[in-house]
């Protein structure tokens, strides 16, 4: 199987700023240090500008995984 290695080369695409937590994050806007947080990004509460979380994932009481071999084309219980 092909695969390319260069699609994943981090140093040439540049910095990325990220909302990490538990740190002290700065707005690349504004500079300010005050955040709404939500679930897949952050946004300043002075400028507005969203940043993404640093995870990149999505946790929380409204993710829904399905896990193994789900039946789509069963009947309705009507």
């Amino acid at each position: 199987m092909y695969h390319d290695h260069e699609a994943f080369k981090f140093a040439p695409m540049g910095y990325r700023m990220v909302y990490r937590k538990h740190e002290t994050n700065h707005c690349p806007g504004c500079g300010q240090q005050q955040w709404i947080v939500g679930r897949a990004s952050a946004e300043c509460a002075f400028c507005g500008t969203p940043v993404p979380l640093q995870g990149g994932q999505m946790n929380g009481a409204g993710l829904v995984r399905a896990r193994g071999k789900t039946d789509r084309y069963a009947p309705l219980a009507a």
